[in-house]
């Protein structure tokens, strides 16, 4: 293997600038973090709603929230992209639309997130509505025979104990969501692997650039992981899920 071998890369200053290499992947960690988190509120928002809906007795309503998961569970993320990138703007109003595409403020990163934040809610449904389902019907009926509308028999009822029954499913949906910003690359958002690659042809030192990226995403996931499982803990109820010793 005849490789030159640079573990200081990181600290060099980059051709023709005052910035470091490291500068340049703690910047893209901010941007990975920054899409992945405000993707989450979005996914979590309303993938809530879209899979309670889906268990509702309203027949059309359900079926409504089926078509939504379906329409952007099975598109592939990173034409999902490019479609909100580059096609949506075209379809709206012409002065919506021109200032869309020259006016609006960190227009990469909004767009990225509300793309990911859609695809990864349509998961987050299917769990919801997963978890609701796998409560006993009398639970339900208890809820309605006290007294409480359906609303409130979701809220205090079936909600509560369905969200501590798929924690470990949204555990990895939010891991998920830190691996799938790296999509937002394609339009130009400044994230990881878009400084990686740029760190890559700029010090043409791509081993160590992607072993520090890697570590760098790893290190995202396995925080999260840590943060969720603490919640898990905290909120488990004795006897409700039978967990490996």
């Amino acid at each position: 293997m005849n490789y030159h071998w640079n573990w200081g890369i990181y600290l060099e200053q980059i051709k023709g600038g005052e910035e470091t290499y490291l500068s340049w992947l703690v910047t893209g960690l901010q941007w990975t973090v920054a899409v992945s988190l405000c993707s989450w509120v979005i996914a979590l928002l309303l993938g809530f709603l879209v899979g309670t809906l889906r268990t509702t007795p309203r027949r059309w309503v359900a079926r409504l929230c089926s078509a939504y998961v379906e329409l952007f569970r099975n598109i592939p993320l990173l034409v999902q992209m490019f479609l909100w990138f580059f096609v949506m703007p075209e379809l709206l109003p012409r002065n919506l639309s021109l200032w869309v595409k020259q006016e609006m403020p960190a227009k990469e990163f909004v767009t990225a997130t509300i793309c990911l934040g859609l695809f990864t809610s349509a998961r987050i449904a299917e769990q919801v509505r997963a978890g609701i389902q796998s409560l006993p019907r009398g639970q339900s009926y208890a809820g309605l025979a006290m007294g409480f509308t359906l609303p409130q028999t979701y809220r205090y009822v079936l909600l509560p104990m369905a969200i501590r029954i798929i924690i470990p499913p949204l555990t990895s949906e939010f891991m998920n969501v830190f691996k799938n910003s790296s999509v937002a690359f394609a339009i130009g958002v400044l994230e990881l692997t878009f400084q990686a690659r740029q760190m890559q042809e700029d010090s043409e030192q791509g081993i160590e650039t992607y072993l520090a990226v890697t570590l760098l995403y790893f290190a995202c996931a396995f925080v999260t992981h840590l943060g969720m499982s603490w919640i898990e803990r905290k909120t488990r109820v004795p006897g409700l899920i039978s967990t490996a010793k």
